[in-house]
């Protein structure tokens, strides 16, 4: 499941540019990860959203 390291996020919204089905903002501008996050055929593409983060606040948690 991919995480988001909160100290680090700034909500610059490139992942939810790349992956909508997985990331959203709330109206505070929280990060929140949906559970289509395990979904196999979306790895590549949120593997890019993770790496395209200017914070890199996002990863792959255990």
């Amino acid at each position: 499941m991919v995480e988001v390291d909160r100290d680090l996020c700034e909500a610059n919204g490139v992942c939810v540019g790349l992956v909508p089905e997985v990331f959203d903002l709330d109206d505070d501008d929280e990060l929140s990860i949906s559970g289509a996050s395990e979904r196999p055929e979306l790895r590549k593409v949120i593997d890019v959203a993770i790496a395209s983060c200017p914070r890199a606040a996002l990863g792959w948690g255990a």
